[in-house]
């Protein structure tokens, strides 16, 4: 049994781990089910970039329901965004949050601080007092406007030995918009979102984590001259990351349609665009895929392009969606993307390795519904499509947190 699993794994993963999985399927009557050729073993998987709403927003989503949804997609560990209500800037916002974890979360759950007081932008967070209880600093869905309070924020967090995980967006630049600024924007009378207001934040970071020396992490690129841009710092030696999520890299704004499912932040951009991305997954530019999980009532997402709210989730149908584009066509191997899903972002998170683990049936094919979800969320632009790869069970500490009875 050993040896089947060490195969499945591949040689990235430890045999302690194989080990672990070997006992658990052993032990569990439930998973000795599974404990056959027709499935595949994986890592548990670590998205560092979702949002579970609670507190401020359980209308929305909450620490249950999102853990939950992350089990579903094989995820044992996620990283959770700051914009809550209250927001965690301080220690005493913070724990409302954590407690939230302790008593509902059913996978390893870690919390952002945030970098600005309310994500505000005009005062530096108590981030000394949160660093010992948080993953990094991000004020996600917010670009810190201000060069001056981002250096001070970088300076602080390399002190603490804390991560800058930027939202990277120029307000100057948005004028209105809610889709890219492309083809179909311009052929449907829709107000359009330019690159350049994500590269040129970007671009400043650049140079501030340079001067600073600070560990630096971008949210969610989308934009062709992010990836260049990110490249090129890491060729002078910038400590600089990032990340895209699946809909980036196999959708653009030719896929998209006059419904408020496709509509995220940053936006889907040009085919271009998702080359560029494409080839930043292959030559190691781009580090993570992230899912940015942002769920939404229903009602905020059913206003169209322009009135629904930016926000897509992603949990339960990520793997499925980069296993059937990417790795069947072979534009990516099953290694690298578990580099991306489970190895990198935990190497460079500080996330430890657990003993997590996800059995799939790859060859099953099942069509995207979204009433099924166990996200409270609804609005994917996968729906109604045909992917392959479902998840039949996710282990988390020694316990099942997930087994679908299908």
């Amino acid at each position: 049994m050993t040896q089947f699993i060490q195969a499945q794994l591949g040689s990235g993963i430890s045999a302690s781990l194989c080990a672990r999985v070997e006992k658990c399927l052993q032990s569990c009557q439930q998973l000795s089910a599974l404990n056959s050729p027709q499935y595949t073993i994986l890592p548990g998987f670590c998205d560092v970039h979702v949002h579970f709403r609670e507190p401020g927003f359980s209308y929305k989503e909450t620490i249950q329901s999102g853990s939950l949804a992350a089990a579903a997609g094989g995820y044992t560990a996620v990283c959770t965004m700051p914009n809550l209500n209250p927001v965690p800037d301080s220690a005493e916002h913070l724990k409302l949050q954590l407690d939230k974890i302790k008593a509902d979360a059913c996978i390893h759950v870690y919390p952002y601080g945030a970098i600005t007081v309310g994500q505000r932008g005009d005062e530096l967070a108590a981030l000394a007092d949160t660093a010992p209880d948080v993953i990094a600093f991000s004020d996600d869905g917010r670009g810190v406007q201000s060069e001056q309070m981002m250096r001070d924020a970088m300076r602080k967090a390399k002190e603490l030995g804390k991560m800058i995980v930027a939202h990277c967006e120029v307000n100057d630049l948005l004028h209105g918009g809610y889709i890219h600024d492309g083809a179909y924007a311009a052929a449907h009378g829709h107000r359009g979102i330019c690159s350049e207001s994500e590269y040129a934040q970007i671009e400043r970071d650049l140079r501030l984590a340079e001067e600073t020396g600070c560990a630096y992490h971008v949210c969610h690129i989308s934009a062709k001259e992010s990836v260049e841009l990110i490249r090129q710092a890491k060729r002078r030696g910038v400590d600089v990351t990032c990340e895209t999520a699946p809909h980036y890299l196999v959708m653009d704004d030719g896929d998209l349609q006059e419904d408020g499912r496709f509509k995220m932040n940053p936006p889907l951009r040009d085919k271009t665009d998702r080359e560029a991305l494409l080839q930043g997954i292959l030559d190691g530019t781009i580090d993570v895929i992230a899912t940015d999980h942002a769920p939404h009532a229903a009602a905020e997402k059913s206003k169209g392009l322009e009135k629904s709210a930016f926000g897509i989730v992603g949990l339960e149908t990520a793997f499925a969606v980069l296993y059937t584009k990417l790795v069947l066509p072979d534009v990516l191997t099953v290694d690298r993307l578990m580099q991306l899903l489970v190895s990198n972002p935990r190497t460079r998170f500080g996330i430890p390795a657990d003993d997590g683990f996800s059995i799939w049936d790859l060859q099953q094919e099942y069509t995207v519904d979204p009433t099924a979800f166990r996200s409270m969320g609804r609005a994917t632009p996968f729906a109604g499509q045909r992917l392959r790869g479902v998840c039949k069970a996710t282990v988390c500490d020694g316990k099942i947190v997930y087994y679908n009875h299908g």
